[in-house]
């Protein structure tokens, strides 16, 4: 197990970001900015041996400090959609900025992908990471409560890549942390993800509206275009689907660490499970690529990575018969996400 330490550039008022490249034995690795808590790169071997990049991303930090469409960030304080920017809680309204229509996306537009996170490494010998801290204020972004933060990026020798996440606040919040990578397994040469395979844990999702924000409804995957439970193509019903982005509540009934998702790419033979303890995940299928540059001058298409959001469920904080998101004094919000990779 390995961990280098370098400085990626430099990120307003002329802070540093620091870059963690976090390596183990089996040619696997993952690579951690402190600007956005961004996962900027994760490299590993084919079924032929051959060690390529599965992620979407930028080779400097220039690139994460234009607009992008959140490759491989931390998003909050509450990752995916709330309608109408705006929410009441213990009878007061709060709004927040609306920068995805009518509706706040992923934490707004200064979100925790945007900040300078501070960054300490670890090596337990069998593992190595680094624990990122932020300090949300009162207010930021409209939210209220000081919410602090730590999120844990640990690579085991297993092939293993951990996401934990902590807070804690002093005001009652809605906190919804997750981390927005984009993959294809299929390797950086890949435009497509429509052979990779995948199972969904899920046997129910949430229709949404015009606007992607949920109806209320819990609906059965069952008999629909929607339905993950059996290995399917990725690529099989995304045209008829208008393309993926929508929330599955998985099949658990506790915050343990259960199977969420698994996902399988012929061409390559790699694989990556997913597990975590949050009630739902979130499938995007890079339906607003078309155009976006990335890594090595790079334009990407449409369709040509995915997404699994590991979250609570999308507006709970204006769907009542949805879990609670709410954070409050003397609480601790606890989160984690598990990758495991194999070939």
């Amino acid at each position: 197990m390995n961990i280098e330490k370098l400085q990626f550039g430099t990120a307003g008022e002329n802070r540093i970001a620091d870059l963690f490249i976090l390596k183990n034995d089996s040619g696997f690795s993952a690579s951690v900015t402190t600007y956005g808590g961004i996962l900027t790169s994760v490299k590993m071997p084919d079924k032929r041996g051959s060690i390529d990049e599965i992620t979407l991303g930028f080779n400097n930090l220039q690139g994460y400090l234009s607009d992008h469409p959140y490759f491989g960030a931390i998003v909050g304080r509450f990752a995916n959609r709330i309608a109408g920017g705006k929410f009441t809680l213990d009878g007061k309204t709060y709004t927040l900025f609306q920068n995805n229509g009518n509706n706040h996306l992923h934490g707004g537009k200064e979100g925790f992908d945007k900040k300078l996170w501070e960054g300490t490494s670890f090596d337990n010998g069998n593992e190595v990471g680094v624990k990122l801290t932020y300090t949300s204020p009162d207010r930021e972004e409209g939210y209220p409560g000081k919410l602090s933060m730590s999120v844990t990026y640990t690579l085991t020798e297993k092939n293993d890549l951990i996401i934990a996440y902590e807070a804690v606040t002093d005001k009652a919040t809605p906190v919804n942390l997750t981390n927005h990578a984009y993959w294809n397994l299929a390797g950086s040469s890949s435009d497509s993800i429509y052979s990779h395979e995948l199972i969904l844990y899920a046997d129910n999702y949430l229709p949404v509206n015009d606007e992607l924000i949920p109806t209320g409804e819990i609906r059965p995957v069952d008999n629909t275009l929607f339905d993950f439970r059996k290995k399917k193509k990725i690529g099989r019903d995304i045209e008829e689907a208008g393309g993926f982005d929508h929330c599955y509540i998985l099949q658990k009934t506790d915050s343990t660490l259960s199977p969420a998702a698994e996902v399988y790419d012929p061409s390559s033979g790699r694989t990556m499970k997913v597990f975590t303890s949050q009630p739902a995940i979130q499938l995007y299928t890079g339906n607003f690529l078309e155009g976006t540059a990335g890594r090595d001058e790079r334009v990407h298409k449409k369709h040509c990575a995915f997404c699994l959001e590991t979250q609570g469920y999308p507006d709970a904080v204006n769907q009542p018969d949805f879990p609670s998101v709410i954070l409050r004094p003397g609480e601790t919000y606890l989160h984690t996400t598990k990758h495991s990779f194999s070939v």
